[in-house]
């Protein structure tokens, strides 16, 4: 990948590796009160910008803890008639919300359910989400996220994040310094040009980034205050959006060229002014043109990552290798075709060809060759090349001009086919079929989200490929049962690895992101794919171990930056998955003085 963005800088421009050694002091995560690393026995002292007491402790949602304050902290904190007299543990808050919840019909409701708590009781928030994390992450986050953006003008109550739009040229830095929390470590930023499959939904598109930073925390241990979610409003082109009444965001036509350019400029210098060198900036759901053009430009200045392009391709390459374990053979002997050439399906290519080099020797461009793409015109041919974005050139192969995606499958005979279009039933059954009739185990993803922009659905992958397809999708789908047997599709959700990703970025207090770092990434979350697993079909781990999963890609990410000189936090802890472990924010409620 990092090949593939010194091409669009030019060929003289520097990769991520070349930068002065003076870069690299310090760092690492910070605790400024200890909250973090306090046992449930020790106290804390709960810090706004004073001691929090009375009815503002109550109305603060990192501190609040509901009828689960004691009868002495009651006390002390001036609580006395401001709480019913009842005291309760967080295990049966949890237990009531959990039922409430239960008892909405729409996804939609539940999402709003979450927000209200995560806006009311930050601690109760996240221990729901880490207990009951298979049944509350399609709800914070993918397919209902998708629901809850397009809608978000009408459910909108409270600010979750920060706003910079075209208004505030010139003052970005002084916008970052009105966020209370000074000592950020993740940013994640989108510009809401193409939400999911979405499309554009402008400054709506603030769904994203709340939901992406709710994982780093449940699901990597982020701590909340350390995470910024912020939405860039340059415009929309979506007509629906700006005729809506209730539309949150900037009522004119996106900028572009020159305009766009300078406005992200400015907030990237921002960021880095305001928060320092190793702040993560995670850019999320931005267009392909822009996309490509950001990372490849800050990459080498910024610690950026992009999550579509690098965090897609790294949960695919991990599920590609555990699902060699059930089909046989190495990377380097399977022939991939994608449906879809944008920011995902480029991104998992190169990531596929860059670990195929790496296993085999081979330049990467051969490697490239057994790697064939399908776009809105046909399958990517060298005489198309021309034509073709920068970033789509690399798999632009000598062969003569398919026009869809079924003479593709029947021309290139893969063993591997990938959807990263954004247009559901794409895979229909003529092309499952044809698949099927040459690999004895077809290797099927399906992982455009949400779920209706799903390629297929797991009921047709297992049916038309009569239950011998190893099948996995980007958003849930339910178990199937086919001839007897019961077929569990994997979900290759990047929840999997930017949450142990960014951990392990933070902890080793990396400055800039690496390509082997997304394939230290992948080799982490493969190695926790059990046997039990694989009797299931299943190509990934389940979420009910995530935190654990996250610890050791947090630990095998930290330990591939220390090898590259990358990382700055000094002496290197000797167990890293032991440090990523104790890093981990906790969300027991704690004792208050």
């Amino acid at each position: 990948m990092e090949s593939t963005m010194k091409e669009i800088r030019g060929g003289g421009a520097p990769c991520v590796l070349d930068m002065d050694d003076a870069a690299t002091v310090g760092g690492g995560v910070e605790d400024t009160y200890g909250e973090d690393r306090a046992t449930e026995e020790q106290l804390v002292t709960p810090w706004t910008v004073s001691v929090a007491s009375g009815y503002n402790l109550l109305r603060d949602p990192r501190y609040n803890k509901g009828l689960a304050f004691t009868e002495k902290e009651r006390e002390t904190h001036y609580l006395r008639g401001l709480l019913p007299p009842a005291v309760t543990s967080q295990e049966l808050q949890e237990r009531k919300i959990m039922h409430n919840i239960r008892q909405y019909q729409l996804p939609l409701q539940r999402y709003m359910a979450m927000m209200d708590l995560q806006e009311g009781n930050e601690r109760l928030f996240y221990k729901l989400l880490i207990d009951n994390v298979e049944e509350l992450l399609p709800i914070v986050y993918t397919p209902t996220v998708g629901e809850a953006c397009q809608k978000y003008g009408s459910i909108f109550s409270r600010p979750q994040g920060l706003y910079i739009s075209l208004k505030e040229k010139g003052k970005i830095l002084e916008v970052l310094k009105n966020w209370p929390e000074r000592s950020i470590q993740v940013i994640v930023v989108t510009d809401g040009e193409r939400i999911l499959g979405l499309g554009d939904l402008g400054c709506q598109g603030m769904g994203i980034p709340v939901g992406k930073l709710s994982l780093y925390t449940a699901l990597g241990g982020v701590r909340p205050s350390a995470c910024l979610p912020i939405t860039l409003d340059v415009g929309t082109n979506n007509e629906e959006l700006l005729n809506d009444e209730f539309y949150i965001g900037l009522r004119q036509r996106r900028v572009t060229g020159q305009e766009y350019a300078d406005f992200l400029h400015e907030f990237m210098a921002a960021v880095k002014q305001n928060y320092g060198e190793k702040v993560l900036i995670q850019f999320e759901d931005f267009a392909n043109h822009n996309a490509f053009d950001l990372l490849a430009r800050y990459g080498t200045t910024h610690l950026v990552f992009n999550d579509d392009i690098q965090g897609t391709a790294s949960v695919v390459l991990a599920g590609l290798v555990a699902a060699l374990k059930l089909v046989g053979g190495t990377l380097a002997e399977h022939t991939y075709l994608f449906l879809g050439a944008g920011e995902a399906g480029t991104g998992i290519a190169e990531l596929i060809a860059l670990e195929m080099s790496r296993q085999t020797k081979t330049p990467i461009d051969e490697c490239r060759k057994k790697i064939w793409l399908v776009d809105s015109k046909g399958l990517i041919v060298s005489t198309r090349k021309e034509s073709l974005q920068h970033f789509k050139k690399p798999w632009a192969h000598e062969h003569e001009h398919v026009g869809n995606l079924l003479d593709a499958v029947n021309a290139i005979k893969p063993t591997v086919l990938i959807g990263t279009s954004g247009k559901g039933q794409t895979f229909t059954q003529e092309v499952v079929e044809a698949i099927s009739s040459f690999n004895e185990m077809p290797i099927i993803l399906a992982l455009s989200n949400p779920t209706s922009q799903a390629e297929c659905t797991a009921e047709q992958a297992y049916t038309w490929s009569k239950g011998r397809a190893v099948f996995a999708t980007g958003s849930p789908f339910d178990p199937v049962e086919y001839n007897g047997k019961t077929h569990v599709p994997g979900q290759a959700n990047n929840a999997y690895i930017f949450p142990g990703f960014g951990l392990g970025v933070v902890m080793s207090g990396a400055i800039r992101v690496h390509d082997d770092m997304l394939l230290a990434a992948s080799e982490a979350l493969a190695q926790q794919v059990t046997q039990e697993n694989f009797d299931k079909g299943l190509i990934y781990p389940p979420f009910s171990n995530i935190r654990k999963i996250s610890a050791h890609i947090a630990a095998n990410v930290a330990a591939r930056a220390y090898e590259l000189g990358l990382a700055s936090r000094r002496p290197r802890p000797k167990d890293l998955v032991k440090y990523a472990e104790s890093c981990m924010y906790s969300p027991i409620y704690r004792n208050y003085r």
